[in-house]
């Protein structure tokens, strides 16, 4: 998810016959969150980076790979960038990848979770600096992860379960 001065406005409460201030931002100083989510656990793994490239996206993989519960294997749902793509990654024994078609990001569940992000922490804000911006960014993260059962209601779909498979 991009995060960054040019931010979006959503839409608010406010008195009838008034008109709430929306802030807006013409700047273009800007960050990414990498997030993985596990909605069986209710719980998830992000970093916030610069850029987005293999090297961002190896780290967000080393990053899953630490967080997965012992004995699990993650499937990591992912659309078809090139730096998702890329025969340059490595992926953690306890991870793999699953690519979604082209053109379905109802699929994916961290679209909704992007979602929530922005319409719950992140709009309606100027960011002074690019510290800011990440603080900011990190701050929605953490507060998602404290939220009992968010992450669990917004990205459960009951076309994706875990399943135990035993090999014989």
């Amino acid at each position: 998810m991009r995060i960054g001065q040019k931010n979006g406005c959503v839409r608010q409460w406010a008195k009838r016959g008034t008109r709430p201030r929306q802030p807006a931002d013409q700047r273009y100083e800007s960050t990414y969150v990498f997030g993985a989510i596990c909605p069986a656990r209710n719980t998830g793994a992000a970093l916030v980076q610069p850029y987005v490239n293999t090297g961002a996206m190896q780290r967000h993989v080393d990053e899953i790979g630490r967080h997965v519960a012992p004995g699990a294997i993650a499937v990591v749902l992912m659309d078809n960038a090139a730096w998702h793509r890329t025969g340059k990654l490595v992926w953690p024994a306890n991870a793999r990848p699953l690519f979604i078609p082209p053109g379905c990001p109802e699929f994916n569940a961290a679209e909704n979770i992007w979602q929530y992000l922005r319409q719950t922490y992140l709009s309606n804000r100027v960011f002074a600096t690019y510290t800011d911006i990440v603080d900011a960014a990190c701050s929605a993260w953490n507060k998602l992860l404290a939220e009992p059962g968010r992450i669990r209601s917004i990205a459960t779909r009951t076309w994706a379960q875990p399943v135990n498979v035993i090999a014989g």
